[in-house]
């Protein structure tokens, strides 16, 4: 590190943020996880770790905000070639169903289903076992994807070190669907997956949601408020009467327990950030909001025990605002992460 200059421009062959890191000698290790089996609306979030990764390299590495994060080491681990076949083989099987809305009673269609529910779990114990393996080795995980189905199994294992806690979730989706499309590990089931599937998450506290089909409103109201959802509407009405976003995040993060794993799909933002994500939706937070948002988790003392980054597309010619916009969301993330955690410079 001694050679390290932060103030020159990036090598071409550097990692993420153009730093000389590695994950043995980083204290956060970033999991790419290049998916999009499932993505319901437009396809290409598998290509999102790689974008982020190339656009990174545009960054200012000192921030007035948070100092600098990269001296206490970030990197990202490669892509995992076997998860690119597996997304490959599944977009393959899985295109069929969703221009059918379904199975229905079409058996090869209801086969394909099977097959890629099976490739979903298989990837949820990718994910699992990757996240653990670095948790063990001392490190702040993150995971980069891909579709929303991706961090079912990085927040499998957060709670099984951290039993009790608790999931802030930015999105435009509520994502509490059972099943959609016959898929069991969709996108838009990822939050159903984790409060009927991990009882260690004491708490799934949602922001932005505007986007929801009514049994997803009932999953929320019949969950005696295990689930807690801020409405993207609802937020935006009351601070036109005068609310301010300060005083709403307050309220956010009261019902958060003492640890927190962060679940961000970048289409929790307006979708002037992310127009290229899957399923873009109008309205949102704005980037300075969202920052804030993570930043009042840890003002108010809790810590970050984990985190993922998700939909975040590339354009079809190949524009980078998108990635550009992730990264450095991204960068405040694991800031923020790190000041939890008492480990800042």
């Amino acid at each position: 590190m001694k050679d390290f200059d932060p103030n020159a421009a990036a090598q071409p062959d550097s990692g993420i943020f153009c730093l000389p890191h590695t994950p043995a000698d980083a204290k956060v290790v970033l999991v790419p996880v290049p998916w999009d089996v499932t993505t319901s609306y437009r396809a290409g979030t598998a290509k999102g770790p790689a974008a982020i990764l190339a656009a990174s390299r545009q960054i200012d590495l000192f921030d007035v905000e948070l100092g600098k994060p990269w001296m206490a080491g970030i990197a990202m681990l490669d892509e995992s070639a076997e998860v690119q076949q597996w997304n490959r083989e599944g977009r393959t099987l899985a295109e069929p169903v969703i221009a059918a809305g379904g199975p229905g009673s079409d058996a090869a269609l209801a086969s394909a289903v099977k097959r890629v529910n099976e490739m979903g779990a298989t990837l949820n114990d990718y994910v699992r076992d990757e996240v653990t393996r670095w948790l063990d080795a001392g490190k702040l995980v993150g995971v980069v994807g891909g579709d929303h189905s991706v961090p079912f199994g990085a927040i499998a294992a957060v709670a099984d070190r951290h039993p009790g806690v608790g999931v802030l979730h930015v999105d435009a989706h509520a994502d509490l669907r059972d099943a959609y499309e016959g898929f069991t590990w969709s996108h838009a089931s990822i939050m159903h997956n984790v409060v009927t599937k991990l009882p260690d998450v004491a708490r799934l506290v949602q922001v932005g949601i505007r986007d929801l089909c009514e049994a997803e409103y009932d999953v929320i109201r019949k969950s005696n408020r295990r689930v807690l959802t801020h409405f993207d509407a609802e937020l935006a009405t009351r601070r036109l009467a005068g609310e301010s976003w300060a005083g709403q995040c307050e309220r956010i993060v009261e019902a958060l327990p003492a640890e927190v794993y962060v679940s961000f799909d970048i289409d929790g933002l307006d979708p002037a950030m992310c127009p290229h994500t899957g399923t873009p939706v109008p309205g949102g937070l704005s980037f300075a909001e969202a920052n804030y948002l993570i930043g009042a988790v840890v003002r108010s003392g809790r810590r970050i025990v984990g985190f993922d980054l998700n939909e975040v597309a590339p354009g079809p010619e190949g524009d980078e605002w998108d990635a550009n916009v992730g990264m450095r969301l991204l960068y405040k993330m694991i800031g923020w992460a790190l000041r939890s955690q008492n480990i800042s410079h």
